[in-house]
C-alpha cells in the first residue's frame, strides 16, 4: 500500500501537495467512496477520482515564462539578491502576451520556478502552479531538454574562440565530464558562432554549464537559456513575462 497522494501523484492527477488539499476538500473518491482523511493509504489497484471542483480548481492554476535578466535569483532570495518572482506584476506583463489572461494577485499563490537559472544567467524561466508541469520539468524522471546559448574566452582569446579551442575538448564537453563525482549525461554542444556555444542537455546540476567549462579551460562570458522542451524564449525581452498558452507544451 501507499499513500493516496503519492499514488495520485504517480497517476499524473496532480502534486502530492495538491492532492492533500483535495482530501482535505473532500475531493477524491477510491472506489466511488469519498476519501477526507489525510494520509490515508490505498492499493494500486484501487481506481481513484477526483470531483469536478478538483479540476475546476486546477484550471485556475498559471504557469509562467519569464525572461529573467542578470541579477535575480530564482528561488528563494539570497544575500540581498531579489527572487525573480518580484518581475510577476502587472507592469511587467509582456505587451504582446497572446492568452488574453491578465495579472491577478492569485497567480502568486504558490507560483513556484520550475527549475534554476543562475544569477549571472538571462534566459527562460518557467515558474508554475501546476505541480503536474513541475514533476514534467523537474521531477527525476523527467527527459525535457534545455537548450542555451554560451558566449565564451579561451586562454586570453575573446573573439574567434573556435578557432583556438581543441576539437577534442569539445568532444569532452559532449561527454567525458564528471561533476561531484558523477558523470554527466550526453550532450549536445556545437559552434553557433566563432564566440558562442550551443548547449542541448538533459540534466541541471548546479551552475552545470559554468562548471563544465571550466574543466575544459573555457570561461563563460555570457550565459542564456533560449528553450525548455518545445517552449521557446523567442521575443520576450528581459525582464517581461507572459502566461503559457493552451496550445503549448513542454
Amino acid at each position: 500500500m501507499m499513500r493516496l497522494s503519492k499514488r495520485m501523484s504517480e497517476l499524473g492527477l496532480c502534486s502530492r501537495r495538491e492532492a492533500d488539499e483535495w482530501i482535505e476538500q473532500g475531493w477524491v473518491k477510491v472506489d466511488g467512496v469519498k476519501v477526507d482523511t489525510l494520509g490515508a493509504k490505498v492499493h494500486a489497484e484501487q481506481k481513484i477520482d477526483v470531483m469536478p471542483a478538483a479540476r475546476a480548481d486546477q484550471a485556475k492554476q498559471v504557469t509562467i515564462l519569464l525572461h529573467k535578466p542578470v541579477g535575480y535569483v530564482s528561488g528563494q532570495p539570497e544575500d540581498d539578491y531579489k527572487p525573480a518572482a518580484v518581475l510577476i506584476n502587472p507592469a511587467n506583463q509582456w505587451e504582446l502576451d497572446e492568452s488574453g489572461r491578465r495579472f491577478h494577485p492569485f497567480n502568486l499563490r504558490a507560483l513556484a520556478p520550475a527549475g534554476r537559472l543562475d544569477i549571472d544567467s538571462t534566459g527562460l524561466l518557467v515558474m508554475t502552479q501546476d505541480g503536474r508541469i513541475a514533476k514534467q520539468l523537474i521531477g527525476e524522471k523527467s527527459e525535457i531538454d534545455k537548450e542555451y546559448l554560451v558566449r565564451v574566452s579561451y586562454n586570453g582569446h575573446e573573439t574567434d574562440v573556435e578557432a583556438h579551442f581543441p576539437a577534442e575538448q569539445l568532444e569532452r564537453l559532449r561527454f567525458g565530464l564528471e561533476l561531484d563525482e558523477q558523470p554527466l549525461k550526453p550532450a549536445q554542444v556545437e559552434w553557433q558562432n566563432g564566440e558562442q556555444l550551443r548547449f542541448v542537455l538533459r540534466e541541471g546540476k548546479k551552475r552545470q554549464i559554468r562548471r563544465m567549462c571550466e574543466l575544459v579551460g573555457l570561461e563563460v562570458v555570457g550565459l542564456k537559456r533560449i528553450r525548455i522542451g518545445q517552449v521557446v524564449l523567442g521575443n520576450l525581452p528581459a525582464g517581461k513575462w507572459r502566461y503559457l498558452l493552451p496550445s503549448e507544451t513542454f
